[in-house]
């Protein structure tokens, strides 16, 4: 693709009609929990572009590249252009939009379509400090991110009934994602069918009646994020169903060496596990204590709802204890600037008394499991092992040692793809190719689609000059993931040096379709049109 051209993504005719309402049939019967919950931020978490659309036209420093939002005849557009840029580095485009992600309360972005696959766009709208910028991570980009993957896990967190990805990339859906935005009554109360079908006398799952662990997981299915989450063997987060437990399926922890909320904007619960408050009333305490799924108080309402359930146990503060400020969380709750999302702020639910220093009640140095479970060594090692993908060498060192022991004793775990892919990982760093290219080759035969084990493999194959291995494993990951751009690039590089020029110039075009300002792409291609990179005779 040359610089500079207008590229439009894939679109597909849709039925603009959305689906029916499933939970206006519960408004027959629950009129006014149904007519509150519409204004909660649950019933806005996603829906129609054109429902959630709001004017953006924001130039980013760092990469120059001018962003819009249009919307034209119920259709929204994110136009991006890089004006009075020289010739390598011209850009121009647009993109249509299809759904809205976020309420607002906090933030929106949009995501796209392009052949199957979904993405989020590279902007984001930032409630708090009423601005746009770039989405998390890549504040001071260079160049514009636009293979940004919708993750099914965030999905589930913003919409019901999102659909099951398709094996090969987790963006990759047959149809939509899911069938229409907003989080339904269905969420929390499971399958209505029965219910409806003997005209409300069949059963409906009521949170409040399942035992804690089971209550708690349908707010912590979004609400739990972890300073690392392990999805245990054979399991899969996006299969969780109210009534469900949580930690049956995936392992959170805490970093015992962080105390309270550690920077993060989704950790209220690992810090309300650290409070006085929850270790005193131990179940009695939970979401639903402080928060209405139903309801939200409004703004001018706020701290008298939030003092009152405060008041609830500690009535002797009623009066005497700060008259002049009612708002217990200005002091007890105070808001902290996030770090893993920007322009954010968290409210720390360590519920912390002033006049004393907090002292965490988590082990100095390990990760600590949430939910008082007791995970066995792979579990363990993976999370170690996702912190020594940050850069930790100690993780990386505990992780080793942990899916060793995994892996030599039980047998089963040679179906484990994510045991031996970050094993893999872990003996690359270590200097230990050819244990490294063992362990790849056992992930990719127990998930073929595991990009990352093919991806590494491809590189520890191409290092050792073995590019008829390489080759394969990368067409392999950019046919199932067009999105991976390093890994076309490479691609690219493979084809030109076996004598496929015109396969490089058409793997290149594709990486340019997906990423339109990849510079190295970009380069590349222009380098071999012209010449200046020669290929291989074929």
């Amino acid at each position: 693709m040359a610089a500079g051209v207008l590229a439009y993504a894939g679109v597909r005719p849709e039925s603009s009609a959305p689906p029916p309402d499933p939970d206006a049939v519960c408004a027959a019967c629950h009129r006014q929990i149904y007519d509150s919950w519409k204004r909660t931020p649950m019933a806005h978490a996603s829906g129609p572009a054109a429902e959630g659309f709001m004017a953006a036209d924001f130039t980013h420093a760092a990469s120059g590249v001018h962003y819009r939002t249009i919307l034209d005849q119920g259709q929204v557009w994110l136009s991006w252009e890089r004006p009075n840029a020289a010739p390598d580095r011209a850009l121009k485009g647009k993109v249509l939009l299809r759904y809205y992600l976020g309420s607002g309360r906090r933030g929106r972005t949009w995501i796209f379509e392009r052949e199957g696959y979904w993405y989020e766009i590279p902007i984001n709208w930032y409630a708090k400090k009423q601005l746009w910028d770039m989405t998390p991570n890549f504040l001071d980009a260079r160049e514009m991110p636009l293979t940004l993957p919708v993750d099914p896990g965030c999905l589930h967190c913003h919409a019901s009934n999102v659909q099951a990805s398709l094996p090969d990339a987790r963006n990759h859906f047959q149809g939509l994602p899911f069938p229409r935005g907003g989080i339904s009554c269905a969420s929390c109360h499971g399958d209505p069918s029965r219910h409806l079908a003997e005209h409300g006398r069949g059963p409906i799952l009521n949170p409040s009646s399942l035992d804690p662990v089971r209550r708690d997981s349908i707010c912590l299915e979004c609400h739990l994020e972890g300073e690392v989450a392990v999805v245990k063997r054979g399991q899969q987060l996006g299969a969780f169903r109210p009534g469900d437990d949580l930690f049956d399926e995936a392992v959170y922890f805490e970093d015992g060496r962080k105390a309270g909320p550690g920077g993060r904007a989704t950790s209220q619960w690992e810090s309300l596990l650290e409070s006085a408050c929850k270790r005193a009333s131990g179940d009695r305490l939970t979401c639903t204590t402080c928060h209405d799924p139903h309801s939200s108080p409004a703004a001018e309402d706020r701290v008298a709802f939030y003092r009152g359930k405060c008041l609830a146990c500690h009535a002797g503060l009623a009066s005497g204890h700060h008259a002049d400020n009612p708002d217990c969380t200005s002091c007890h709750m105070p808001r902290e600037e996030t770090q893993d999302i920007a322009h954010e702020q968290v409210t720390d639910h360590r519920i912390q008394i002033v006049s004393k220093p907090f002292v965490s009640p988590l082990s100095a140095d390990e990760l600590v499991p949430i939910g008082g479970l007791h995970p066995g060594a792979r579990d363990e090692g993976v999370a170690w092992a996702q912190l020594a993908l940050r850069g930790d060498r100690a993780a990386g060192e505990r992780a080793m040692r942990l899916l060793l022991e995994a892996e030599t004793a039980d047998p089963a775990q040679a179906s484990d793809a994510e045991l031996h892919m970050e094993l893999g990982f872990l003996e690359q760093v270590s200097g230990n190719r050819e244990r490294a290219k063992a362990e790849y080759q056992q992930a990719l035969h127990a998930d073929p689609f595991n990009e990352t084990a093919a991806g590494d493999l491809a590189v520890l194959d191409a290092q050792a000059g073995d590019f008829a291995a390489a080759l394969p494993l990368w067409q392999s990951v950019f046919q199932h993931d067009p999105g991976a751009s390093a890994a076309g690039i490479d691609l690219a590089i493979a084809q030109c040096r076996s004598g496929g020029a015109e396969a490089a110039a058409q793997t290149l075009r594709r990486v340019l379709l997906f990423s339109p300002d990849n510079d190295a792409a970009r380069r590349l291609s222009l380098a071999i049109a012209a010449g200046a990179q020669p290929c291989a005779h074929p």
